[in-house]
């Protein structure tokens, strides 16, 4: 059964990564729905973009046994593609910007599928713990 006790046990760097990535997911879905370059769409674009950095930056403060895993990589990435995302746009360039943004999302997508993984926070949360039959 899901529940929410998990997550509220979590560390705060832990709970404000998790807000962060589900409000950049909630945001980054309604982008991608929404008819593109209209008000709306920037509106919203400019609730992804903070959630997305809030989610990289506390992902670096988040490590297991004091070590980075390789889902950091998708960190850096997302540290340099956000800015690009946001200059291509500033300079015209949408295909860059398209292109960057789908990017981001579906490393958020990818990134969040992990989490849901036995033994993760987040399959606890969305699954509840899983309770050995004897």
């Amino acid at each position: 059964m899901p529940s929410l006790a998990p997550l509220a046990a979590a560390s705060p760097v832990i709970q404000i990564h998790v807000a962060g990535a589900i409000a950049a997911l909630a945001a980054g879905a309604a982008v991608a729905l929404l008819p593109k370059g209209t008000p709306l769409h920037r509106r919203i674009g400019w609730v992804f973009v903070p959630a997305m950095g809030l989610v990289a930056l506390s992902s670096l403060l988040i490590a297991r046994s004091g070590h980075y895993s390789a889902i950091h990589l998708l960190t850096l990435l997302t540290l340099v593609s956000l800015p690009y995302a946001v200059l291509s746009r500033r300079r015209g360039n949408i295909a860059a910007h398209r292109s960057a943004m789908i990017g981001l999302l579906l490393g958020l997508v990818i990134a969040g599928a992990f989490t849901l993984l036995p033994g993760r926070l987040m399959h606890a949360v969305a699954f509840g713990q899983v309770v050995a039959a004897r």
